[in-house]
């Protein structure tokens, strides 16, 4: 895997050999610069992952002029070298869910969401993985247009957030799969009351997004995917809940198949409803 590539821009070559010695032992591969002109033509040349800008000016004026540069921290000196780790660990970790991050939403998307379910996986603890999808969404999608589709999928992550964090765990995780897919990893006593709030607030807030004639009449005129014109329900949500509550989960792929099988089960129903594998080993 390629290292890290960390540029250090300090006039003092004592503190940059040091700097090089403590980074270079925790895995980063370092470049050095002795002034801030010098640091521009290997940013340039370089292309490091990182830039950390150290300097004996504390005002405020100097950091803000130090980060407008282009330098992702700015340290006063003198420094602990364990903060400064620290801080480098943070960035790379904020850079690394940002990337990930949903363009959207800016939930967390695959990468973050695989990783979450390892680690649940890893620790052998108990979880279940609600896999959420709205129904009908591309007839809504074609009638009302992309920038209404991406508030009703806006308003979602927004009602998925809200309800994890009044009634889930303090680590519980929500993500954004791709498009109207999305995931919220919880503990299996969670469940019920987390997919019932979803449920009940969509229900409420989805007809809004309707104007006044299908919303009264419940059903839009649109296309099927045989391209006949039929009457289409007003968009509901469906999630399929995997859980280890009752079966051992090894693989995170385990945990996709099982969910995408739910979710076909539970959009059998024309209405919002969610489903529970409660099927054993």
């Amino acid at each position: 895997m390629q290292k890290t590539k960390i540029l250090i821009i300090d006039d003092d070559p004592d503190i940059r050999d040091v700097l090089n010695i403590t980074l270079t032992q925790e895995g980063y591969d370092v470049i050095e610069a002795g002034d801030g002109k010098e640091g521009l033509k290997l940013a340039q040349a370089k292309n490091p992952n990182l830039i950390i800008m150290l300097t004996g000016k504390g005002e405020i004026v100097d950091k803000v002029s130090g980060i407008n540069a282009g330098a992702d921290d700015y340290i006063v000196k003198p420094f602990e070298p364990q903060e400064l780790l620290a801080r480098i660990r943070m960035i790379i970790r904020r850079a690394a869910r940002d990337l990930d991050a949903n363009p959207l939403s800016r939930l967390p998307g695959n990468v973050s969401i695989i990783s979450e379910l390892q680690d649940r996986i890893d620790k052998k603890t108990r979880f279940a993985v609600c896999y959420i999808d709205l129904d009908k969404f591309k007839a809504y999608n074609d009638k009302y247009g992309f920038e209404r589709g991406d508030e009703l999928i806006k308003e979602c992550a927004r009602i998925l957030i809200r309800s994890s964090k009044e009634l889930g765990n303090q680590d519980d995780f929500v993500g954004h799969i791709v498009g109207d897919d999305f995931v919220i990893i919880t503990t299996p006593d969670k469940v019920d009351a987390l997919c019932t709030q979803i449920i009940d607030e969509f229900d409420k807030k989805s007809p809004n997004f309707y104007n006044e004639e299908d919303k009264n009449a419940g059903f839009i005129l649109a296309n099927d995917r045989q391209g006949i014109q039929r009457k289409i329900s007003l968009t509901s949500i469906s999630i399929g809940v995997v859980s280890n509550e009752k079966r051992d989960i090894k693989h995170v792929a385990e945990i996709g198949e099982i969910g995408a099988e739910l979710k076909k089960q539970a959009k059998i129903n024309p209405h919002s409803n969610y489903i529970k594998d409660l099927r054993t080993n």
